[in-house]
């Protein structure tokens, strides 16, 4: 058995629909599982019915209608009545949220998860329509439970053992289960998301919790790359990649796979393969346990990412020399504060540290000032180099060699407790020079690939 797994952009219209059809075909003696996203824009085109029905007290789903009625039209597939009465759920759905102005977050869960239900009633038609075995399926259905965190839910313990349950006789039968990814329901049975990168997530889980020879994610590249294409143009392929090197690389920037949606498949060891959709015959990348790589030859860097709009926040207070409970009183601010750390750099009397630029900083600098100096800055980047922990010594030499002869002051490092990850921060503006001249030490040199031999 495998799960493949399709985003969005993969199941855009009714001619990608088609594709994704060929693609499964070539797959079915291996059993596939499909999870799929909603199409194209439709979560977007939702939240903005939801939006005007809440402001402006319309109900507007022309968008939405539009984009699946004429896939079913193009595809001629018998499923009219099925997507009807989804229509008539949702027209009712926002009729309420005309009427009392309101949208909570449960209500705003509810109203999204048409997208991947209308999705996988008309690609399980158009499978059905190529001969395959194919049946829909909502998520919540087969076993997928939450707690009640509307917006960014949480699967249940549970959820382990209900899936299999659920999932297992349906391929032994020989039927292709469709899934919506992205949806599950909490104890209550209302319907719950599974926050950003939901739709992986429902992909690796059904392939950890069934034991799966692998789950596919198909996207629109040609798998993880040694950097941002839109900052370097030569970026290529990574063939292999630990689950550590991926849950690092995605929490720094890439936007290929969601750290969470590795998790399932990092507790039962399956592989995740990265392919792309709009190319097929491209090898893609798999991440698997490191010990499954060892033997392969690794180059000291494996890729290289960066994030912008990140805000440092220095420090600075003698009272940390030789205290206990310093670091702690200065987490906590933040916590009360609801706000995530990102990197972390500390010394005798002094603590950096990363913030996301979209939160508001003026009551905890107002905390923070009342037991340090506290200075904060804008407009800086994140780069990070995942690359060989056994290499991380060199790593470091040549990176800040490269930043020197680049001209870019690094303004705080950190080496994160894998040691897979070496992170520093630059000003934004230095973020895509300081890439590229990363990329070129790292991948274009000479020295970097294995000598000819005749």
């Amino acid at each position: 058995m495998i799960v493949m797994k399709f985003g969005g952009s993969s199941v855009a219209d009714a001619s990608r629909l088609r594709h994704v059809a060929d693609i499964v075909k070539t797959q079915l003696k291996k059993k596939p599982a499909l999870v799929l996203s909603a199409m194209g824009d439709t979560t977007d085109h939702l939240l903005e019915a939801g939006d005007t029905a809440l402001k402006h007290g319309k109900v507007e789903t022309g968008n939405i209608e539009k984009l699946h009625l004429e896939t079913i039209k193009k595809l001629k597939l018998p499923v009219q009545k099925e997507v009807n009465i989804l229509y008539h759920e949702l027209t009712r759905l926002l009729s309420g949220i005309a009427l009392i102005r309101e949208l909570t977050p449960r209500t705003k869960d509810y109203l999204v998860s048409f997208g991947e239900r209308l999705s996988v009633r008309i690609a399980a038609a158009l499978l059905k329509k190529n001969g395959i075995n194919a049946c829909a399926f909502d998520a919540f259905d087969l076993g997928f439970l939450t707690d009640s965190n509307y917006g960014q839910a949480e699967l249940s313990n549970e959820s382990w053992k209900l899936i299999p349950e659920k999932v297992l006789p349906l391929i032994k039968g020989n039927v292709l289960p469709v899934i919506t990814g992205f949806i599950a329901k909490d104890e209550r049975g209302i319907i719950t998301t599974l926050g950003r990168g939901g739709s992986d997530l429902t992909a690796t889980m059904v392939a950890a919790a069934c034991k799966a020879e692998e789950v596919q994610i198909w996207k629109d590249v040609d798998g993880i790359l040694t950097a941002d294409p839109r900052i370097v143009k030569n970026a290529r392929p990574v063939q292999n990649l630990t689950y550590e090197e991926a849950s690092e690389l995605a929490f720094y920037g890439s936007q290929v796979l969601h750290p969470r949606a590795m998790q399932p498949c990092i507790n039962t060891g399956t592989p995740v393969r990265i392919k792309n959709s709009y190319n097929v015959d491209a090898h893609g990348t798999i991440i698997e346990q490191a010990a499954s790589i060892a033997a392969k030859k690794e180059p000291p860097v494996r890729t290289i990412t960066s994030r912008v709009n990140v805000t440092l926040v220095d420090i600075v207070s003698t009272r940390m020399l030789g205290q206990h409970g310093f670091l702690a009183e200065v987490f906590s601010i933040f916590a009360k504060k609801g706000i995530s750390v990102d990197m972390v750099a500390t010394s005798e009397v002094s603590i950096s540290v990363t913030l996301d630029t979209s939160y508001d900083l003026g009551e905890v600098k107002k905390e923070l000032s009342k037991i340090a100096s506290v200075e904060i800055k804008t407009g800086k980047a994140i780069v990070s180099v995942i690359g060989n922990v056994k290499r991380s010594s060199e790593i470091l030499a040549r990176s800040f060699r490269i930043c020197q002869l680049a001209g870019v002051q690094v303004q705080m490092v950190s080496q994160g407790a894998s040691k897979v990850n070496i992170s520093f921060i630059v000003n934004d503006s230095e973020a895509a020079e300081t890439v590229r001249a990363l990329h070129l030490e790292y991948f274009d040199r000479l020295s970097d690939h294995p000598a000819k031999t005749n």
